[in-house]
């Protein structure tokens, strides 16, 4: 069972979760394709070091704050977004205007206009800053929900884990902030995203036989002492 940090107080208010899992930042923006325009709500400003609407967001702009190692790799997002009508979404970094470095998950979907797209619109969620463990003990102490649907949390961290090559804590958060942003209870957030994973479409045939050895193999990298500790406790 697990116990909540000593510095935690005993009893926590729906205030102080609120105050701790709003730690994440999230800002909202809208790139249509025509005209190349970027908008950034108060929060992409605020994350980039700008006061909303102090700059013109660009897509020189944009790129002139990667990280120099990502940088090539966000034009590319940029240009299929442009070309084949796609979201512009995945992992990246970028810098604020005084050099500090931000982890970016950015997830959008598509804009259309009778069918066809236009633009593409989503959120910037800076993982920088996450929840400490002890934000995230408040969250598991006070908001039972939490508790009760503790599994099924776990597999959509796992799920979002593998998806956006982030990792558990920064998968709690988005899921947290989803709970948030739409006022739906997190365990429901997190059942319904393991339900709609049928939408998804199936992994390539290379994509599962690279699977399968990995399975079928991986008691063959389990260092010896888990190997033989796992064994133990089979018995």
């Amino acid at each position: 069972m697990n116990t909540p940090s000593p510095e935690l107080p005993a009893q926590i208010s729906a205030q102080e979760v609120r105050a701790r899992t709003q730690s994440v930042a999230v800002g909202a923006f809208t790139f249509w394709f025509a005209t190349r325009r970027w908008e950034w709500s108060a929060g992409v400003y605020r994350m980039h070091g700008y006061t909303p609407g102090q700059v013109e967001p660009t897509t020189e702009l944009i790129l002139s704050h990667k990280h120099p190692d990502d940088r090539d790799h966000v034009a590319e997002l940029i240009t299929r977004s442009v070309e084949h009508g796609e979201p512009f979404s995945g992992r990246h970094r970028f810098l604020d205007t005084g050099g500090k470095v931000h982890s970016a998950l950015v997830v959008a979907d598509r804009i259309l206009d009778g069918g066809a797209p236009t633009g593409t619109s989503g959120y910037y969620i800076d993982l920088t800053g996450t929840l400490d463990a002890a934000g995230h003990a408040a969250v598991s102490t006070a908001l039972p929900e939490v508790i009760e649907g503790r599994a099924v949390i776990e597999q959509a961290k796992g799920v979002l884990m593998q998806m956006y090559g982030i990792n558990a804590d920064q998968a709690f958060d988005v899921l947290t902030w989803r709970s948030q942003e739409t006022n739906t209870k997190l365990r429901a957030i997190a059942a319904q995203l393991l339900a709609d994973l049928s939408l998804i479409p199936r992994p390539r045939p290379q994509a599962v036989t690279a699977f399968d050895h990995i399975l079928l193999t991986t008691h063959e990298r389990i260092p010896p002492e888990n190997g033989s500790a796992n064994r133990l406790r089979d018995r």
